[in-house]
């Protein structure tokens, strides 16, 4: 037996000897409450007057009630006289319904009590039944407590009030539930008496018990054992506090990660319930909504595991449709069913909760934040059990339900975050239900074969979506920065020959010339033509064998020491090589690449906000990004071909923004650098799938190849019959396979040419043909660089830079 679970008869034994020594002589008397009626009462000429008189004429004839009583036998033989007496103690009007007593001074055992004390607390002979919420050390010590303060307050007139709560607990008799009652005792009617001389209270002693600063060992020093006698009765009266100890002990139970899902905790709750509602066959039933699936916690579920997710009955939102379950949910408030084989419009829901004993039952809604994550339900087996009567004690605990639920799947979703992290890295916002989807799909297939957690994701497919792609590219990108490192790679190679030169005047030695003759053949070769390789081989000739000899050659004079200085300065300490045309370049690639990719992130925030898509972005020597769209990508699969045509306008007007942004940073840039942009039109959809390997989307499908093929080499088109590259700075070019997909790209550009941002007619070419890819055209259009100062914040917020002809 737990300390918190201590019989109240073992306890009452405890107290009159077993445990701790009560040091203090006791004895049960009526004497305090005689006096009461003779000092107050008697003395009155009310009715109350005349009869405390008659009682005091009763009191004659019974002289043992004013001694010591030793025996119960006096107090039955006397038992209306002790009746009326005890009328002063119990009011008339709270009898039926009062949980009071009087009991044996500092024991628990009565020897009066009102009818529901007896029916509820009592057992046969006068003891307390049930249990306390302290253990027996704290009760003896509480029991102690309250005897040094009710000495102290009588004898010393010092107040050292004890309000520690006791909190009793017993079973009710008729539903077998649990009652807890607040019990608090009263001193009134006992007289404490020194047997024998006391020792004096000294002025700070009282002081520390006013503060009540006091211990047990200075109150045993002012009280020495057996230095006091109390005689007389306690008076104990218990408040029931059933509803806010049972709220009490759900919101410590629900606060603990496992309140739900463990089945000794869910057990618990089920119990604490019943006594909450006072239904001692009511069953408890908690449901989570994890996007369209439904995790079903009770008793027919394992409850074996920490994880909400193993330890539910999924099912899916939609076999819940029209039941009451789904209008709970409608409606967001509680739904009483008081009977549910009189439910006119039964689901196979409701007929299945009727076929396994479900008569009587209440669904609430559990929210958070406004959403409705999952439910409560309380059945009973009995019809009319649950009723919206009850309604004011459920909504006290929903809150504490929905913060379970809200928690375990939090943590649930922290295990699902973490898997698909693991396989798939980050993912865009727009397709995450779908890998949600998958991972819960993974997890069942697990907890179905092994129980253990799964190791892979299911495929992740999308189904007739429409393509977008566009590249912003930096003109001849590789040829500048050829002719950079050219550059670069000649002026390091003229320093360190000036080195040579200088040196070999110094002191004409042979090995100097050869040496500066090998870089004249470097440097020869280098202005011809930069091959593969060759940077690595000069700077390795460079550091090995010319820079090698730095050391010593600047003690050939000043004027060595000072060339080689030269060459040192020249080399960026950071790469050990000359890196001035290079910095240029590559800060003006930078500096072009940033300015497109924030002003496309802007864009694209923009577009999300008008209909959601899938989107990515790749930079590297320029910037492009693909789009997705489409019903499938949705979780409610929501779409209408309004929303595609809305982006591909989006991405003209984007890529007219983009050539409006390059060219205006285009004279900060320390080396002149063009922009080309392309559009790829597909109006055709595909599917695309997920390649774990690579961590992204490609497309699915032997046929949907082409459409790759394409975007890999079409920034490397030129026009049928010429050398003339199809992409040009300042034009937009439009690819295209079919005839039909031009006409509705052509509406757009006669849209954006009369809000000013397109110029000039309409060109229309074909292509010749890339490996892979044949038959492509392409239409060309000239975008308005006049108005690179004008353009707006976004291409969505354009408006017209001029009227348009009417």
């Amino acid at each position: 037996m737990s300390d918190r679970d201590t019989s109240a008869s073992e306890l009452s034994k405890m107290l009159t000897g077993l445990g701790w020594e009560f040091p203090f002589e006791r004895e049960l008397s009526l004497g305090p409450l005689i006096r009461f009626w003779d000092e107050t009462i008697a003395t009155s000429d009310s009715l109350r007057g005349k009869l405390a008189r008659a009682i005091q004429d009763e009191l004659r004839g019974a002289p043992e009630l004013s001694r010591p009583i030793e025996s119960p036998e006096p107090l039955a033989r006397h038992a209306d006289l002790i009746e009326a007496l005890m009328t002063a103690v119990f009011p008339a009007v709270f009898w039926g319904q009062e949980h009071s007593a009087a009991l044996i001074p500092f024991e628990l055992r009565s020897f009066y009590s009102t009818p529901a004390f007896q029916r509820d607390l009592a057992e046969a002979d006068g003891r307390l039944r049930g249990r306390l919420n302290v253990d027996k050390d704290t009760l003896v010590r509480f029991r102690l407590l309250n005897a040094y303060s009710l000495a102290l307050a009588r004898l010393h007139g010092v107040a050292f009030l004890v309000d520690d709560p006791i909190i009793f607990t017993v079973d009710d008799r008729e539903t077998g539930l649990d009652r807890h009652f607040k019990i608090n005792f009263e001193g009134r009617f006992v007289d404490v008496e020194p047997v024998k001389a006391l020792p004096p209270l000294r002025p700070e002693v009282r002081a520390r018990f006013e503060a009540r600063a006091g211990d047990f060992q200075a109150l045993a020093a002012v009280f020495p054992p057996g230095s006091v006698r109390f005689r007389g009765f306690t008076v104990l009266r218990a408040l029931d506090v059933t509803d806010q100890e049972v709220l009490s002990s759900l919101k410590r139970d629900l606060i603990d990660k496992e309140s739900i899902v463990s089945s000794a905790r869910f057990d618990a709750l089920q119990i604490k319930l019943r006594t909450l509602l006072r239904r001692p066959e009511l069953h408890l039933g908690v449901a989570a909504i994890a996007g369209e699936r439904v995790l079903s916690l009770n008793h027919g579920s394992r409850l074996d595991h920490s994880c909400i997710f193993a330890d539910s009955i999924h099912s899916k939102r939609s076999d819940f449709a029209g039941s009451i379950f789904e209008r709970a949910a409608l409606e967001g408030k509680p739904l009483f069913v008081e009977d549910l084989g009189a439910y006119p419009s039964r689901t196979a829901v409701e007929d299945d909760m009727l076929h396994n004993g479900v008569r009587s039952i209440v669904i609430a809604p559990l929210h958070y934040q406004g959403t409705t994550i999952g439910t409560l339900s309380l059945s009973s087996p009995r019809p009319d059990d649950l009723n919206p009567l009850q309604k004011p004690r459920l909504q006290e605990v929903l809150p504490l339900f929905s913060m379970a639920v809200k928690r375990s799947m939090d943590e649930f979703d922290i295990r699902i975050q973490a898997f698909i992290k693991e396989k798939c890295t980050a993912i865009h916002p727009v397709v995450e239900w779908r890998f949600r989807k998958a991972a819960f799909e993974s997890y069942e297939r697990a907890e179905m074969s092994t129980g253990a957690p799964p190791s892979e994701l299911g495929p992740i497919v999308f189904q007739d979506v429409y393509p977008l792609y566009a590249i912003a590219d930096i003109r001849g990108s590789s040829t500048q920065r050829s002719w950079a490192i050219q550059a670069d790679l000649l002026a390091q190679l003229g320093l360190a020959r000036d080195v040579l030169q200088t040196a070999h005047e110094a002191r004409p030695l042979p090995i100097l010339d050869q040496l500066a003759h090998r870089i004249d053949t470097y440097a020869g070769e280098l202005e011809i033509n930069l091959r593969s390789g060759d940077e690595m081989a000069i700077i390795t000739f460079l550091r090995t064998e010319i820079e090698a000899l730095f050391d010593h050659l600047q003690t050939f004079g000043p004027e060595v020491r000072q060339r080689i200085e030269a060459y040192r300065s020249a080399v960026d300490p950071r790469v050990g090589v000359v890196y001035a045309k290079r910095r240029d370049f590559d800060e003006s690639v930078t500096s072009i690449t940033d300015t497109i990719s924030s002003y496309i992130d802007l864009e694209e925030r923009a577009a999300q906000a008008m209909y959601p898509h899938y989107f990515e972005k790749q930079q590297t020597d320029g910037v492009d990004y693909s789009v997705y769209v489409g019903g499938a990508l949705l979780e409610d699969g929501r779409y209408d071909p309004l929303y595609l045509k809305n982006l591909r306008l989006w991405q003209l007007m984007v890529a007219c923004g983009i050539a409006l942004r390059a060219e205006r940073i285009k004279d900060q840039l320390r080396t002149p650098l063009e922009v080309t942009n392309l559009i790829l039109v597909q109006h055709t959809p595909l599917a695309i799938r997920f390649r774990f390997d690579e961590k992204r989307f490609d497309v699915d499908g032997a046929y949907n190849v082409r459409y790759e093929i394409i975007k890999k080499r079409i920034d490397k088109a030129v026009i049928r019959g010429t050398t003339e590259r199809l992409t040009q700075p300042g034009k937009i070019a439009l690819v295209y396979s079919h005839g039909s997909e031009a006409v509705q790209w052509r509406e757009y550009i006669d849209y954006l040419q009369k809000l000013g941002y397109l110029t000039g007619d309409v060109e229309e070419v074909e292509l010749e043909e890339l490996q892979g890819a044949q038959g492509l055209r392409a239409l060309r259009v000239t975008v308005d660089l006049s108005h690179r100062d004008t353009e707006p914040t976004t291409a969505t917020a354009m408006l017209p830079l001029s009227t348009p002809a009417e």
